[in-house]
């Protein structure tokens, strides 16, 4: 994949499939997938609606189960866990960035940030210390007080991104994240992860858009529930084209 060296996966499907029922119709939104993603990646998951992405990042989030096939997360067998278990294991190694921000419209953009941290047992100091330390490195170390509604989408998504930071996750799992932003703003968003992705962060981008994949290294590219291609952004076979980026 790539070249990348022989090394344990953080992100693996080993013949993952995810079969719905509906009606009597019968939905395999992913079909016997096998993939894996290293720490220190930056890879797109792209494909058109009915593609098998959403069920791709449901599974990858612990969001959702296999119907056959396992899905090891940094070195452990997902499908393996209690409820509880689960839970604990996906605020621990894993950062998500919706497309709607998901912000709590009563507490302001500091707590905001602390919300993962507390379920992590920080005390109150360490959560507001860490809480800072996040949104200074997205650039709002002058909103904390702000609520959600006195900030712009792209500060709302800032502040999401920072939430996704707080608890250093393995994983940050950004779904559509610029979907709901201008092309200026979202601009700056991708900015964002890709300085992410320089200073060591693995990250997952799930995406429609070719030309925001193109901002990726990698790309898995998924059509009706199977990998049709995974390989270097760069690559003319990936589908996007590096000037396509926005922003570049």
């Amino acid at each position: 994949m790539g070249g990348i060296p022989d090394r344990t996966p953080l992100i693996e499907f080993r013949e993952v499939s995810k079969i719905y029922q509906m009606g009597d119709t019968v939905v395999k939104a992913a079909d016997r997938i096998s993939l894996a993603i290293f720490s220190g990646e930056f890879v797109a998951i792209v494909g058109k609606s009915g593609s098998g992405k959403s069920t791709c990042m449901n599974i990858i989030g612990c969001l959702d189960v296999p119907t056959s096939g396992e899905y090891f997360l940094d070195g452990k067998n997902v499908g393996e866990m209690s409820k509880n278990e689960l839970a604990e294991f996906r605020n621990e190694k894993l950062g998500f960035v919706f497309q709607q921000y998901n912000l709590l419209p009563k507490l302001n953009v500091l707590e905001n940030v602390a919300v993962p941290l507390m379920y992590a047992g920080y005390s109150r100091r360490q959560r507001r210390e860490i809480a800072a330390r996040a949104l200074e490195q997205v650039g709002l170390g002058d909103k904390m007080k702000n609520l959600p509604n006195q900030l712009s989408g792209g500060q709302q998504q800032r502040v999401s991104i920072a939430r996704a930071l707080a608890n250093q996750p393995s994983v940050i799992l950004a779904d559509e994240p610029t979907g709901a932003l201008d092309s200026r703003t979202g601009r700056e968003v991708l900015g964002i992860l890709r300085d992410l992705h320089q200073k060591g962060n693995t990250v997952v981008l799930i995406t429609h858009d070719n030309s925001i994949a193109a901002s990726a290294e990698r790309v898995i590219r998924l059509e009706d529930g199977h990998v049709v291609f995974d390989g270097l952004a760069a690559d003319p076979a990936s589908g996007v084209r590096k000037d396509e980026v926005a922003g570049q």
